[in-house]
């Protein structure tokens, strides 16, 4: 079951790199776009998170246009995200139907999730993405205040609780295409279910690493991204994670948490006071 997770997920990754490089044809990135991608993907892979600050490191710099946050976050984020699940997908053991399942919830609702944000009117798109800046916020204090359910100590689902899984990762994954990280709703999710909160950890980044491919090729196709800051944030973000994963592996992140929810605050009420852009 491992090698065929592994199998599908190289040949997602291969269609979306195609998708991604022939948008890339001329696109010259800066330092800057490629210091974002590895400064927030280093950070997502011990913990904090990287849609967040990404879209509060958007606002402040002034990097994107608000309509084109959610693709490019997307896109961008892809092939790290991807290197992640290839690096932690088997830390945990868990019951293959479950697994799957739940990647395949999660992945057609970034299908429908993709197609329907691309379409989006500037000012909804930042009202959507304010509103995920929020959720994040809300979601980095839970963690500080230890707030997440403590789960129970299964490994797998089944009858109602497992439709109950895949239905709530098909809805994750099309909310996530907005900018809302999949992580900690998954998380909670597989906890109230009765899951081993372990257990979690291959679910979110199996289902992530599947689910952004498919989502990002919408965008892509859709023409709803920034090219020159979706290829810095790639390129930074896979020099970021294995650097993350391999070499630094842990660090004191509690007070940073405090730092990024105040950002993250502040770059969601910016968002959500801005008059739509012209």
């Amino acid at each position: 079951m491992v090698i065929a997770i592994y199998l599908a997920l190289a040949a997602f990754t291969a269609y979306y790199a195609y998708v991604f490089l022939g948008a890339l044809r001329g696109v010259r990135t800066s330092l800057s776009h490629v210091l974002t991608g590895f400064g927030t993907n280093f950070f997502d892979t011990l913990g904090i998170g990287s849609f967040a600050t990404t879209t509060a490191i958007f606002k402040f710099r002034a990097m994107t246009p608000d309509h084109l946050i959610p693709g490019t976050l997307n896109a961008g984020h892809t092939l790290p995200t991807i290197l992640q699940a290839f690096f932690f997908i088997t830390a945990i053991q868990v019951e293959p139907p479950t697994l799957v399942l739940m990647i395949a919830g999660a992945t057609l609702g970034a299908w429908f999730g993709a197609a329907a944000v691309a379409g989006l009117s500037r000012r909804a798109v930042q009202l959507g993405v304010g509103g995920a800046l929020l959720f994040a916020a809300a979601v980095l204090m839970m963690r500080q205040f230890d707030l997440f359910p403590a789960g129970g100590e299964a490994l797998g689902l089944s009858g109602w609780k497992l439709a109950a899984a895949v239905l709530g990762n098909l809805i994750f994954g099309a909310i996530s295409t907005l900018g809302i990280g999949f992580y900690a709703p998954c998380m909670t999710l597989v906890s109230l279910l009765g899951m081993n909160p372990a257990a979690a950890f291959p679910i979110m980044m199996g289902s992530s690493a599947f689910l952004m491919p498919v989502a990002s090729a919408q965008f892509v196709k859709h023409k709803a991204i920034l090219a020159p800051v979706a290829l810095g944030l790639a390129l930074g973000g896979l020099a970021g994670v294995p650097l993350a994963a391999f070499v630094v592996k842990s660090l004191p992140l509690d007070t940073l948490r405090w730092l990024v929810i105040l950002v993250v605050l502040y770059a969601a009420v910016l968002m959500l006071r801005r008059e739509e852009s012209k």
